[in-house]
């Protein structure tokens, strides 16, 4: 079944327990062939997130995709409640499946507490609503996309709003540098952590691609092997990700079949929520 709304979204994202410290998670499709890393992402998050006291959110989780997830079968997650101190608790989480872990994470849990504060600026960028949504976008140009292409960018519980939305179709070298709006397609509960568990899985999405921009002219796509290879992300500041939200993306570094990517998440009066850090494989296949 397509997940094509906020709702739907997180009826999928939904966690059984098993029994103390362990939950187990379904899987959706997204379009692509394994699991997407954005749901291992959330439901890991969300299985810490059950085992700490209620006063305590997360502010940062580090995470590496071990396998691929297979789609037909269930992520068992298990948990290790490594340390609850006086301001911070420390979670340990792997998703397994057939015995093997397929991802393991660190996730840190604080007191909201106050400090010093500062933060970069925004870019300069036009707003969402001068802008065509993702699904608008592939409309105009569905007849150039491969077969069951289309279903990946339609059928999303996110809505995206690129700033440059050629980079969807072109095969035309650009710089490694991305802006991008989006929110869930439609309403969410008020709880913080539930926004912090959406963002967390729309934070997967645009990342790897990035460091792409610059080859889209030489690369084979059908030979491409993209696979993201571990995921950090820190919390800053409140937001709500049914309200938009700027991805800015840049990509310092492509070597050694690896591409490196960093994003800000902004909220849209320009207060920074949010940043994320990621590395992928990426190489063409000899064969």
């Amino acid at each position: 079944m397509d997940i094509k709304d906020s709702n739907q979204l997180l009826a999928a994202l939904e966690l059984e327990q098993i029994e103390k410290n362990i939950y187990r998670g379904q899987n959706h499709d997204i379009g692509a062939h394994h699991v997407f890393g954005g749901q291992v992402l959330t439901q890991s998050l969300h299985a810490a997130q059950l085992t700490v006291p209620q006063d305590r959110f997360v502010h940062s989780m580090h995470g590496y995709f071990i396998l691929p997830g297979d789609l037909n079968a269930p992520i068992i997650y298990m948990i290790d409640e490594v340390r609850d101190g006086g301001s911070f608790s420390t979670r340990r989480v792997k998703g397994v499946q057939y015995g093997k872990d397929i991802f393991i994470t660190a996730i840190s849990f604080q007191l909201q507490q106050e400090g010093f504060d500062h933060q970069i600026e925004m870019p300069a960028v036009d707003k969402p609503d001068q802008l065509l949504s993702d699904s608008e976008l592939i409309a105009n140009f569905k007849d150039q996309l491969p077969p069951g292409a289309e279903r990946f960018f339609v059928t999303r519980p996110i809505e995206f709003r690129p700033l440059r939305p050629i980079d969807y179709i072109a095969r035309k070298k650009s710089e490694p540098l991305r802006h991008v709006w989006f929110r869930t397609r439609g309403s969410l509960p008020d709880d913080p952590k539930v926004h912090q568990r959406i963002l967390a899985y729309a934070s997967d999405y645009n990342l790897l691609t990035t460091s792409l921009l610059p080859h889209q002219h030489e690369v084979n796509f059908k030979k491409l092997q993209m696979a993201s290879i571990d995921h950090a992300m820190w919390f800053h500041r409140p937001f709500r990700a049914d309200e938009w939200l700027l991805y800015a993306i840049d990509s310092p570094s492509a070597s050694g079949a690896r591409g490196f990517n960093r994003g800000s998440i902004f909220r849209e009066d320009g207060t920074l929520v949010a940043s994320v850090v990621q590395e992928g494989l990426l190489r063409q296949k000899n064969k």
